[in-house]
């Protein structure tokens, strides 16, 4: 379960710079004028739903992992499935719902903790710590991918770049591709991007009356 946990919290944190993180200082003027037109586009939405593939490849580590996934967000509040989990944040509180174990974890959100990753604090949470610059242009089924490479200025971060593809089209996010230092490959590739849809009021708040044989766990 914890495992889970974790990789969710990692998935969700790649996710989340996939779609929010483009109000940085740019080093790249060329890369900045085009995240400037996604963050303009992005904060126009009153909600967005996403389907997405998720791999995970390392050669040195014989691993090769892919899975998918949806999650809604609006404000900060999101609904994220992924194999199998469910993760719900309702503005004030975090529910990993895990049907397998019938097991649901529920923990409060701290806005003093740097590492919590919301969407809310994702149009600030790069605004330091990355360089930018152009990089390749792709064409993939007729569309024009421009990737822009972002380096992690810390050395100790354990990522080596990371490159946010973007359609020159419509200004939304294609994909993202996270490489480590140990080799590791991370791809998030966006297959179905909506804005603006009929979500219930409901959306985003726990109804525990839907899980009567569930445990309850309270991490705080």
């Amino acid at each position: 379960m914890n495992k889970i946990i974790h990789k969710m919290k990692k998935i969700f944190s790649v996710f989340a710079l996939l779609i929010f993180s483009f109000s940085i200082q740019a080093q790249d003027k060329k890369a900045k004028d085009l995240l400037d037109q996604v963050t303009t586009k992005i904060k126009t939405y009153n909600n967005i739903v996403i389907d997405f593939k998720y791999t995970l490849n390392n050669s040195k580590e014989n691993i090769n992992q892919e899975s998918k996934g949806n999650v809604m967000m609006k404000d900060n509040l999101y609904v994220l499935n992924l194999m199998g989990v469910t993760k719900l944040f309702d503005g004030k509180k975090t529910y990993t719902i895990n049907p397998e174990d019938e097991e649901i974890s529920i923990s409060k959100f701290n806005e003093k903790d740097d590492n919590a990753i919301t969407p809310s604090k994702m149009l600030t949470f790069f605004n330091s710590g990355y360089k930018f610059s152009w990089d390749i242009l792709q064409d993939v089924k007729g569309r024009k991918i421009q990737y822009i490479k972002l380096t992690p200025t810390s050395p100790k971060d354990q990522r080596k770049e990371i490159l946010l593809g973007i359609d020159n089209q419509t200004k939304n996010i294609y994909n993202l591709i996270e490489i480590g230092k140990n080799g590791t490959k991370t791809t998030l590739t966006v297959n179905s991007f909506k804005t603006n849809q009929p979500l219930s009021k409901n959306q985003f708040t726990f109804e525990p009356s839907k899980y009567p044989k569930y445990y309850i766990n309270k991490l705080d």
